[in-house]
């Protein structure tokens, strides 16, 4: 008799929880997932007095979780570390109406780990939705309990959950493409041969600029005041024969006509 009482307080539900189909930025984070909302799941077996928990367990432990019996009973969330799992987001049956389907009322999904500040505060309770600790991977289960804490129904759990692993910041690879070990050998060979040509532009570009600007010096037999020039004869006639010509008679000196009649 006590086990068939067992098996009517624990009813097994034929639903497993997994992420929302919504199209949703962030379904999957680091420290956060969100679920499909449980529409019309447990409302054949709820009361309006009963609650819908969250169970939250790492993969490996969820086998060793059991339900608990009292209120007092219930995991919070610091167990995760410890006992590997924990109960949160407890919701009655109005936040989760069968009629939502569509509809504008109550919440489309359920974010677990989407409370940072809720550790911090006194007065939150212990089942408080705190962001998980590690990628896990985690399984979950929704778990109807009364208001004395008494178990009514349960789902099945879902299958593994991973949460987006963060990477150190030396290991994220900057460039816009892997490169193979080859590619890193060219590359580093085209970038000192473009920067060897890049010089070689500079300083033909500067000596050609220099020349411009500063011309080079004059020959020294184009210079003032020393300017030298060839030997110019204005006759003919030998010197030795010019120098035997009579007075008046010089090659170089014409006559003037005179203005005497």
């Amino acid at each position: 008799m006590a086990s068939i009482q067992k098996k009517k307080t624990e009813k097994l539900i034929p639903y497993t929880p997994q992420i929302t189909a919504w199209d949703l930025e962030g379904k999957v984070t680091a420290t956060t997932f969100s679920l499909e909302q449980p529409h019309c799941v447990l409302d054949g077996h709820a009361s309006a007095a009963d609650t819908v928990w969250l169970v939250v367990a790492f993969s490996n432990a969820s086998k060793h979780f059991h339900n608990p019996k009292t209120l007092a009973e219930i995991p919070a969330s610091p167990q995760l570390l410890t006992d590997g799992y924990y109960m949160t987001l407890p919701l009655s049956l109005d936040r989760l109406p069968c009629e939502h389907l569509g509809g504008s009322r109550g919440i489309h999904v359920l974010r677990v780990g989407n409370d940072p500040g809720c550790l911090a505060d006194l007065h939150q309770p212990p089942y408080c939705n705190a962001p998980l600790p590690s990628p896990g991977p985690y399984r979950v289960k929704f778990l109807l309990m009364d208001a004395r804490g008494s178990p009514q129904a349960e789902t099945r759990w879902s299958d593994p959950i991973a949460l987006h692993q963060g990477k150190a910041s030396g290991s994220i690879d900057t460039w816009p493409g892997r490169r193979s070990g080859d590619m890193i050998v060219i590359t580093s060979i085209l970038s000192a041969l473009a920067s060897f040509l890049l010089l070689a532009f500079l300083v033909a570009s500067t000596m050609r600029f220099s020349s411009l600007w500063w011309p080079k010096e004059a020959p020294e037999q184009l210079r003032i005041g020393s300017f030298m020039g060839k030997r110019y004869m204005t006759h003919h006639i030998p010197p030795s024969e010019a120098a035997t010509l009579p007075v008046g008679c010089e090659p170089s000196l014409d006559p003037l006509p005179s203005l005497n009649p």
